[in-house]
């Protein structure tokens, strides 16, 4: 019966290890599909921020041509569709620089 005994023994034992490599094997498998799920809702998310992004930026573009257009209505309404832009008007001319007497 002792030989009968340890080869139950051994069976048991190979059925454990069998379980346990199963187990870990599962567990594996698991994690890994959590872990893509996770990459996966990160990109989702990122593409979601540059899409939001892009978005914000064309709505400041468009303002900023509907400001133009503005300028450029009022300035016909006035009169001064040959005036500069605000912008080039901002920055002085050579000419308009006076030098300073008795300055050196």
């Amino acid at each position: 019966m002792d030989g009968h005994n340890g080869e139950d023994s051994k069976q048991s034992t190979a059925d454990m290890s069998a379980f346990v490599q199963d187990l870990l094997q599962q567990m594996q498998c698991r994690f890994q599909a959590m872990s893509d799920s996770i990459v996966t809702k990160n990109i989702l998310s990122l593409l979601y921020y540059i899409s939001l992004t892009f978005n914000a930026l064309d709505d400041m573009g468009t303002r900023i041509n509907e400001l133009e257009k503005s300028i450029n209505d009022l300035k016909t309404e006035m009169g001064m569709e040959g005036s500069p832009s605000p912008m080039a008007s901002s920055k002085p001319n050579a000419d308009d620089v006076k030098p300073e007497d008795g300055s050196a």
